[in-house]
């Protein structure tokens, strides 16, 4: 895929659906042919529900420090989300401890942020009853935006700080639920530019330099915050910043996050009294 920027991947939508546009990139870029491209994105679908779905609660991480609370957002709660929502911050937690646990996940675009599109677009599948077939046109349309966010910015942590992992996610899975929606090319861009605008600036901190924690719960904020700025896409709302310059922003924060603030552990939470007794514990 070879969009540089979302002023690119939009003018090759222009009367035909994004995702197609995406598909057909694909296809040129890689020199495969449709059925072939079709079945690799349908099969990371399948992939992707597989945390979810298969979810086993009395599964712990190595450090012990992951595992079960995927378990603890089933059922009714205490009510201050509804249950859609809860079900989002469900599957968020569920594959990111399936990764922590050495299980296998869809990294999209990593594996630190790999909870973010499971996590908006299974629940809405199963509450709307979204076919196969859509969600799967949804994943190009994630992985054109992040193309362009890996192209123009970054997608490491070690580069651009969690911003460039779980902030590219909230990104990506923004505007795949825009298209799900039945929203325009142009509100997933505003949808994408939000989501990223929100996240600018986050830091890379994991403790004892594990993909656990503050990354498991963070996938959470990400999920939550794509699914507020599709829906303010999809009511109108938009960026006033032009998601290419989001983009450009986001490289450039990366650029001054100093060292400890990128994947290093010497900084954040990882530097705090507790995130170092754990490092000293292991």
């Amino acid at each position: 895929m070879a969009f540089s920027s979302i002023a690119g991947l939009l003018a090759a939508a222009e009367g035909r659906p994004l995702w197609e546009a995406v598909l057909e990139e694909d296809l040129r870029d890689r020199g495969v042919e449709r059925g072939r491209s079709w079945d690799k994105m349908e099969g990371l679908w399948r992939a992707m529900r597989e945390p979810v779905e298969g979810y086993d609660p009395q599964r712990r991480s190595p450090s012990g420090l992951t595992g079960g609370e995927g378990a603890l957002l089933e059922g009714p709660g205490a009510g201050l989300c509804p249950p859609f929502l809860r079900e989002v911050i469900a599957a968020a937690l569920k594959t990111g401890e399936c990764n922590a646990c050495m299980g296998r996940i869809v990294a999209a675009p990593t594996a630190g942020a790999s909870g973010v599109l499971p996590a908006v677009l299974i629940p809405l599948q199963r509450r709307d009853g979204i076919p196969d077939e859509r969600m799967v046109q949804a994943l190009y349309v994630s992985a054109g935006f992040g193309q362009v966010i890996a192209q123009r910015a970054s997608i490491a942590g070690a580069e651009g700080g969690c911003q460039a992992e779980v902030g590219s996610a909230s990104g990506m899975a923004a505007a795949a639920l825009v298209h799900i929606m039945g929203g325009s090319a142009e509100q997933m861009a505003h949808a994408c530019g939000m989501a990223l605008a929100n996240t600018l600036g986050l830091v890379c901190d994991p403790v004892a330099g594990l993909v656990e924690v503050p990354c498991v719960k963070r996938n959470v904020m990400g999920a939550v915050n794509a699914l507020s700025c599709a829906e303010m896409a999809l009511s109108g709302a938009g960026s006033v910043i032009p998601c290419d310059e989001v983009i450009d922003a986001m490289r450039s924060v990366g650029e001054c996050l100093p060292a400890a603030l990128r994947e290093t552990g010497g900084g954040g939470l990882a530097a705090s009294p507790t995130g170092r007794r754990i490092a000293e514990g292991m």
